[in-house]
C-alpha cells in the first residue's frame, strides 16, 4: 500500500479502544474479517492493522476505490454480524473517512 496525496481512493481510519486482555482476540477477529470477507468486497484496495505498545488501542487503516464501496460493505449482513462480535471485544470503535491531504517519503 502506498499512501499518496493524489490518490482518488477513500481512506478510512478506524480506532478501537480495547484492554490488554481483549486486544489479541480483536486482532484475530479483524484479521479474519479482512482475510475472508472485507478484502473480497468490491472496491477494496488495501488495509493495515496497528497496535499500541500497551495493547489498549488498535488502529485500522483501509483504502477503498470509492466511499460508496466502503458503505456498501458495512451494510452487508455478513459485516453487520461481524461488527456485533467486534463491538463485544472493545470498549468502542469509530470508523472515520478521510482524504489524504499531504504525504512525505
Amino acid at each position: 500500500m502506498q499512501i499518496i496525496s493524489t490518490s482518488p481512493h477513500q481512506t478510512v481510519i478506524t480506532t478501537f479502544e480495547v484492554t490488554p486482555g481483549t486486544c489479541q482476540d480483536l486482532i484475530d477477529e479483524l484479521r479474519d474479517a479482512y482475510d475472508h470477507f472485507i478484502s473480497r468486497q468490491p472496491g477494496f484496495v488495501a488495509a493495515a492493522l496497528h497496535v499500541n505498545d500497551a495493547q489498549t488501542r488498535i488502529a485500522n487503516y483501509s483504502q477503498w476505490q470509492r466511499r460508496e464501496d466502503f458503505q456498501a460493505m458495512l451494510r452487508t449482513d455478513e459485516m453487520r454480524s461481524r461488527n456485533r462480535r467486534i463491538n463485544a471485544l472493545c470498549r468502542s470503535f469509530e470508523p472515520v473517512m478521510y482524504d489524504v491531504a499531504h504525504t512525505l517519503g
